[in-house]
């Protein structure tokens, strides 16, 4: 009788490990650069500019070219993204400090960490973060097993000390203990942390949160790219040899899952945080929204239109390109519903973008979205609304200087469809349109701070 259970017992064995294979769910990297600009890759349109492993990405999946970041400024962006709320209702429409003791996103928003966390994924932080700095707030209090990287704002990439003003302090992290790499290249160690983690985890589905810090400022690209672009004129050089360097970052991780046998069964997002800085720390500029108006800090679409790519062989299609109207609220459900994962129990902003994806005549996740920014100039928040082709900025910021925002631009009215560059205000002449998005906006206000 032993001897006929054995082989059954094997063969049952055997079928549970081929149902546990074939329903494992797929794993998932989030790709989160700093500070690229809109049309910064050459897949994008960017000519001077060599990104063969993002360019290489959107060959495998679907490239957006209108997509949008829920905030023009990081840590605002970040918390949409991980939440799929709007900023306000995450609890943080503005930058979290880059000090310790700085709160930051409150520990009681639920991460898209926390739900594939409870989904039995196995979770990973690796590279910046700028959401908080106390043990609730840091990225294993809010749903990561495993983190790695600088809780504040910027680091220098080979001492990584915080990069701003006095005092100076030291911002690296692993699990929630300060650690020293001491003239270790920030870019080469999230390579290395996050190898680490998918080799660690292979046979498991992960979630990885890799937001890198390029090419936010200091713009420190590595000699051979630094070589490379050396006949572009300043900023433009010295911003290139950063992107491509992390475009060769990001082709290093992407090699693992290929060694590993893991690029079918893996979803890889990519999206810029926002627009390209013209702060004095990057020398004024150096990154491009090519047609479009506006930059960081902006609501103007340079300040938040971004690059935007999904891949997942054998569901998401090859090499096509989605013109609907995105934002990075929508990763969350978007992930959610690829994995099979039950959202929680509270209001979600985003909506899930899989029929999108997969047909180019879908509709968009969106009728209306609203953005607002700080304090604004004055203590006026900037704001925008947009209604279809329509788009409403109140208290407007040109970052980018294309153009003067004169007294009678305080709400500045475009048409997306006819200008896209954003160059003309045409609210005098349509100010019933100007009515009824302020209207809305100011509902939307109302709604979301009483959360």
């Amino acid at each position: 009788m032993v001897r006929l259970l054995r082989p059954i017992c094997l063969v049952v064995l055997s079928l549970m490990t081929a149902q546990t294979v074939l329903a494992r769910q797929p794993n998932v990297i989030l790709i989160y650069t700093d500070d690229q600009g809109t049309i910064d890759a050459n897949c994008y349109g960017a000519e001077d500019l060599i990104t063969p492993n993002i360019d290489a990405l959107a060959e495998r999946g679907v490239r957006f070219t209108q997509f949008y970041s829920a905030a023009p400024v990081c840590s605002p962006s970040r918390a949409a993204v991980l939440t799929g709320r709007y900023p306000q209702r995450a609890g943080l429409a503005n930058n979290a400090g880059s000090g310790k003791g700085a709160e930051g996103m409150p520990a009681s928003q639920v991460t898209v960490a926390e739900i594939l966390k409870g989904a039995g994924y196995v979770t990973g932080h690796v590279g910046k973060w700028h959401l908080g700095y106390i043990p609730a707030t840091m990225p294993n209090g809010q749903g990561f097993d495993y983190s790695f990287g600088h809780m504040g704002g910027c680091i220098d990439n080979y001492s990584h000390f915080f990069y701003w003003n006095g005092p100076n302090r030291h911002d690296l992290w692993r699990n929630g203990e300060e650690i020293w790499e001491d003239g270790k290249y920030f870019p080469d160690l999230m390579v290395r942390e996050a190898t680490g983690f998918i080799e660690s985890n292979k046979d498991k589905p992960f979630f990885l949160y890799w937001p890198i810090n390029t090419p936010h400022y200091p713009l420190q690209g590595t000699d051979k790219w630094r070589t490379r672009y050396a006949d572009l004129p300043e900023p433009r050089k010295q911003y290139a040899a950063f992107v491509s360097t992390t475009d060769e970052k990001i082709g290093q991780l992407l090699a693992t899952l290929e060694r590993l046998g893991l690029h079918e069964d893996t979803i890889v997002i990519f999206q810029s945080d926002h627009g390209h800085s013209t702060e004095e720390r990057t020398f004024g500029g150096g990154g491009s929204a090519g047609p479009y108006r506006g930059a960081k800090f902006s609501l103007f679409e340079g300040g938040i239109r971004v690059p935007a790519i999904v891949s997942f062989p054998g569901v998401v299609p090859q090499n096509e390109q989605r013109d609907q109207f995105a934002v990075s609220v929508d990763w969350l459900p978007t992930i959610a519903e690829l994995c099979s994962v039950t959202l929680p129990d509270r209001k979600i902003d985003g909506a899930s973008l899989v029929n999108v994806i997969k047909s180019h005549d879908a509709k968009s996740t969106h009728d209306v979205f609203h953005w607002q920014s700080g304090r604004g100039l004055g203590r006026k928040p900037q704001w925008a609304v947009r209604c279809a082709e329509w788009k409403l900025i109140g208290n407007p910021n040109d970052t980018s200087n294309k153009a003067p925002i004169t007294k009678d631009d305080s709400l500045f009215l475009v048409n997306l469809n006819s200008d896209p560059s954003e160059m003309r205000n045409i609210g005098s002449e349509h100010p019933a349109i100007v009515k009824r998005l302020s209207n809305l906006h100011e509902g939307w206000r109302l709604e979301v701070e009483q959360q």
